[in-house]
């Protein structure tokens, strides 16, 4: 059965799931869903995902949620165990990071990117714009110094699950309108990342 995924193709959190869906090979069909398509408080997407976020997936019958979630997952149930390890170290090693992407930059995201380049209520106010631009300045900061010592990709010389999340956030760090500080090794890793098709269909693709 072919993989249904319910979200915009231009939303941050349901290009994980397409990106992961083309990295290791899944068949999928995409329904427009979320902002500027259909309202994800139409009781046909609430029946899915009562929460009314994009992304939702229907995989063999069974509803999911969560972007982080959905693509651990997909990659457990196809096999992925080259990009999400069964073994329990190596496995932390990648939620580590996807976890904090979720948490520590979707926050400081909202001021830099949602307030600070689109503008969008509530988000831009002055000072949101400028903390959220400090927080993001600090955490790409972060993996910069991560990457110099054990890259070239998040967890070390292969990809992982963990690359999906901090790529794209990659993506949106070099498409922010101010002026940022020299990461050089965090530009290294976005042309590695630049070598794989599936983030160039979902991550670097002309969308921030």
């Amino acid at each position: 059965m072919t993989l249904k995924i319910l979200g915009r193709a231009n939303s941050f959190n349901v290009r994980k799931v397409l990106w992961l869906c083309d990295e290791i090979g899944l068949e999928w069909v995409r329904e427009d869903w979320g902002r500027g398509f259909r309202a994800t408080d139409d009781p046909e997407f609430l029946e899915v995902n009562p929460i009314g976020l994009v992304p939702a997936v229907i995989d063999d019958g069974e509803a999911l949620r969560e972007s982080n979630t959905i693509i651990r997952y997909l990659a457990s149930k196809y096999g992925a165990e080259d990009i999400y390890p069964r073994e329990l170290v190596a496995r932390a090693r990648v939620e580590q990071w996807m976890d904090w992407a979720n948490y520590e930059t979707s926050i400081s995201l909202r001021g830099a990117f949602l307030g600070g380049k689109l503008g969008e209520a509530p988000w831009n106010n002055d000072w949101f714009i400028g903390q959220g631009r400090d927080d993001i300045i600090m955490q790409v900061g972060q993996i910069e110094a991560h990457l110099v010592q054990g890259g070239p990709y998040m967890t070390g010389g292969t990809f992982t699950l963990a690359d999906i999340p901090i790529g794209l956030i990659v993506n949106r760090w070099f498409n922010l309108a101010f002026e940022r500080p020299d990461t050089p090794a965090v530009a290294a890793y976005y042309e590695t990342l630049s070598g794989r098709p599936a983030y160039l269909a979902h991550g670097r693709n002309g969308l921030p």
